[in-house]
């Protein structure tokens, strides 16, 4: 892993705050892909939708819930077991990943109107009319992948099993 002159891993400079995307996206290549999720453990259900997701286009950003916001989810009160800071580094080392951000709010709607995605994916537990941003995405000419999975794996399932042992 190369690292920059300041010893910070360089795939970190594709973490990407919010309010600094319009400045990123006008370099990546399109058509762009977007993604959204906990991603709290990452486990091969989750890089095998994530490298699915990529090869839609030519380049891919994916926005994290944040710390709060996965709380709100009510998927537990020990959730999420790794910090944002942690999940943001660990999605950014990905090669398939461009750029990585986060969303505070409840759903990614926000980050999906900044980053105007030609591809709106996620996994295939969203039907493609509940996925949120669907219906601006192909408003603007854009299309909506729920992608099938491969590997029937959750991090919630993964947490049962830990805790069992």
């Amino acid at each position: 892993m190369q690292a920059t002159t300041s010893g910070t891993p360089a795939f970190e400079a594709k973490i990407v705050a919010p309010g600094e995307l319009a400045n990123y996206l006008a370099q990546l290549p399109r058509p762009l892909v977007f993604t959204n999720g906990c991603f709290d453990i990452l486990h091969r259900g989750h890089v095998t939708l994530l490298a699915q997701a990529r090869a839609l286009g030519a380049s891919m950003v994916v926005a994290l819930n944040s710390d709060a916001s996965v709380k709100r989810l009510g998927k537990g009160d020990d959730r999420p077991v790794n910090s944002l800071a942690d999940r943001l580094a660990i999605m950014a080392a990905l090669e398939c990943v461009s750029l990585v951000t986060w969303f505070d709010e409840d759903t990614p709607l926000e980050r999906i109107l900044d980053c105007r995605p030609d591809v709106l994916a996620k996994g295939g537990d969203w039907p493609v009319d509940k996925i949120v941003g669907s219906s601006e995405v192909t408003g603007w000419g854009g299309k909506t992948v729920s992608i099938p999975f491969i590997h029937q794996q959750s991090t919630t399932a993964l947490l049962d099993k830990i805790r069992k042992l």
